[in-house]
């Protein structure tokens, strides 16, 4: 009979696989640059597992966590991710967990990461991260492109109405009401883009301008406008004074330019065309300029979709959405690191 994973360690069965000739992969590299212990130190002292919800001895925390960077590299469900764990040797070798004992189980998996979020250790996760990249000098924030993009809803919308009686007195006729959904994904909301329709979530991000990589990042129903949302966006970023911020038409406004000024960060904002008003030349030429350079978050949202499943949330509700983000985020940061220092 198997045993669950109680501490790492090597046996006999991880020495034997130890000494395999394998092929290098981008999973070294990120072990290489990443210092894994103070991450390993923030999730023991927030989680303070020892035990399992049924009691067995629980997983290592930073072992799991890397559970779940695998996942979005791969792009594997839950279930896939467990299948995966109990066959393959460079997925067990990058987690930590020896083959002398049994792997995490699909519901394992669900529920840490839920523990993550529900301390709040994904943002806390996310920027312990980042200041490891920015130690490493591959995130530069001097300057940063925001930008945004649907991410529809996990679930299919189906417009349903339900009929309510209100009893208004004994010599009335009974009102009605009428409450209508669309799924029970009650966060997400419909939004027109392109003149089609989309029913979800927006995510609103920010890249660094030299390199690309995510550097913050949340996520509203999708009928929420680009414009309120930029400064939450610089905000979260950590962008710093005398930074450029680049951005496109879509949050062009008096009130933003305002507040980019106010925080003594430069207004990189695409100029728009007024009723009565046309671009000056100058106002034309800084728009072709600031569109060359926001290629960088626009191949950032290309490669969450179209690499990392993202295109449609997994999960329900702006806070798991946004943890899906910070997943993703993560992982994307750490393979563009991995292969530009490797």
């Amino acid at each position: 009979m198997s045993n669950r994973f109680e501490k790492p360690g090597l046996g006999f069965l991880d020495l034997a696989v130890s000494r395999l000739k394998k092929a290098k992969t981008f999973l070294d590299e990120v072990d290489r640059i990443i210092d894994w212990a103070p991450i390993e130190k923030l999730l023991k002292r927030k989680l303070r597992r020892n035990r399992d919800a049924v009691g067995n001895p629980a997983y290592p925390a930073l072992g799991m966590f890397k559970v779940l960077l695998l996942q979005r590299w791969y792009n594997l469900s839950d279930q896939a991710m467990d299948d995966a764990l109990a066959d393959r040797i460079s997925f067990r070798r990058f987690a930590g967990f020896s083959f002398e004992y049994d792997t995490p189980d699909s519901t394992t998996i669900c529920r840490f990461r839920n523990h993550l979020m529900e301390r709040g250790l994904d943002q806390k996760l996310f920027d312990l991260l980042g200041r490891q990249l920015q130690g490493h000098g591959v995130i530069i924030k001097q300057g940063a492109i925001v930008d945004a993009s649907i991410i529809t809803s996990s679930r299919r919308p189906k417009k349903v109405e339900v009929v309510e009686a209100r009893e208004e007195g004994d010599n009335e006729e009974p009102s009605y009401r009428v409450t209508t959904s669309y799924s029970d994904d009650v966060e997400a909301s419909w939004t027109i883009k392109a003149k089609r329709p989309y029913y979800g979530y927006k995510l609103h991000m920010a890249t660094d301008a030299e390199h690309g990589f995510i550097i913050g990042g949340h996520v509203t129903p999708a009928n929420r406008s680009d414009t309120k949302e930029l400064m939450a966006v610089v905000e979260e970023s950590g962008i710093l004074k005398g930074s450029m911020v680049l951005a496109d038409k879509g949050y062009a406004s008096a009130e933003n330019r305002a507040s980019l000024e106010r925080a003594g960060i430069t207004d990189g904002i695409m100029y728009k065309a007024a009723r009565g008003r046309e671009l000056s030349s100058a106002e034309k030429l800084m728009n072709r300029v600031i569109s060359g350079l926001r290629g960088k978050v626009e191949r950032a949202f290309g490669t969450l979709k179209r690499d990392y499943g993202f295109q449609r949330a997994r999960y329900l509700g702006c806070a798991k959405v946004k943890l899906e983000f910070l997943l993703n985020a993560m992982a994307f940061n750490l393979k563009k690191a991995a292969l530009m220092v490797g």
